[in-house]
């Protein structure tokens, strides 16, 4: 997923390297929240966050924050996106650590929110997956140096191959998707996902 991320943004990762450092620190300001929640409340959001109550309640919950979202005017391109804004996603990218909360739907629904058109608004979102994967993929290096026995050298190239392609479509995909289409559409599948999994909950 990062390489399918790092091809496609690539224009975008040289520009901010290059000619607007600006993003590149508003994609840093971004991901701090997360990093800092992620480290304090591991164990919290790897156990009690994890039972179906809580993730039906935050598809609902979170689902319903998508639909407010799209009532909001938003015309801000993504040159336009300010330090507030990048505090404020990223404060949302830390929230969607809860289980059931989707990172892109609420990173992207916090944006429309903050006035930012929807396709740079999941621009914004989809840069600021990259560090996070980046760092997730780092500390798992780390673990592989300390124990090279725990990896499937092929196994983990077929996963590295097909990851990057088909995460390089699902990015095409939905950046012409929210250029022309609501969150809507998920907000509907999300609470139907809800009503299945508490159904289920039930049963059990």
């Amino acid at each position: 997923t990062l390489l399918a991320l790092l091809v496609y943004f690539a224009r975008d990762l040289y520009d901010m390297l290059f000619r607007r450092p600006w993003v590149l620190f508003l994609l840093i300001v971004a991901t701090v929240p997360a990093a800092v929640v992620g480290v304090l409340f591991e164990d919290l959001v790897a156990t009690t966050l994890r039972s179906p109550l809580v993730i039906s309640a935050s598809l609902v919950i979170f689902g319903l924050y998508m639909l407010i979202s799209e009532k909001r005017q938003s015309s801000r391109v993504f040159s336009e996106i300010r330090l507030m804004d990048a505090v404020m996603i990223g404060m949302a990218q830390a929230v969607a650590l809860i289980p059931g909360v989707s990172r892109s739907g609420i990173t992207i629904s916090t944006g429309l929110l903050r006035g930012i058109r929807r396709e740079d608004a999941a621009r914004f979102s989809f840069l600021m997956s990259v560090p996070v994967i980046g760092g997730a993929i780092l500390l798992e290096g780390l673990k592989v140096l300390k124990d090279p026995a725990m990896i499937d050298l092929k196994l983990t190239s077929v996963g590295f191959v097909s990851s990057a392609v088909s995460g390089f479509l699902t990015i095409s995909f939905l950046l012409w998707f929210f250029r022309r289409f609501s969150l809507r559409s998920f907000v509907y599948y999300r609470i139907i996902l809800a009503v299945i999994i508490f159904m289920i909950w039930l049963r059990f």
